[in-house]
Parts: structure tokens; sequence; C-alpha cells
């Protein structure tokens, strides 16, 4: 599943690793060696958040795009 939302990626120095953030979609996060990786892992967390979320019957929120603000 192709996602249009937007992940925030940083560095973990506690984490030692990237960390990539979804905030549509709440706890909706994961970590890679590279920042590669981190953005991998998430596109299948965002489809595994989307497919609980359904199977749950609970909203899925449509992507925003990008912030107009930081």
């Amino acid at each position: 599943m192709q996602s249009k939302y937007e992940i925030i990626i940083y560095w973990s120095e506690e984490d030692d690793a990237f960390i990539a953030e979804v905030p549509e979609l709440s706890g909706c996060m994961a970590d890679g060696a590279s920042y590669i990786e981190a953005v991998e892992n998430v596109k299948k967390i965002i489809d595994e958040w989307i497919e609980t979320a359904q199977s749950l019957g609970r909203e899925i929120p449509q992507p925003r795009g990008r912030l107009l603000y930081a």
C-alpha cells in the first residue's frame, strides 16, 4: 500500500538509530541503522497500523500532506 503520510526522521543518541515517526498515525514509528532503513521500516509499519485500525473498526486519518509551519 502506498501512503502519503508525513514522515519525520531524526537521529536518536539514546537508541543509536534513526527514528522515523508518522505524526498523523498515533504511535506509528520505526527505527533503523540508516536513514534509508528507517524509512523502509516505517513504510511497513504504516501498512500494519492501517490494517490493524481497519480490523478494529477505527477511523484512519487522511494524509494532510506537508505542514505549513514548523
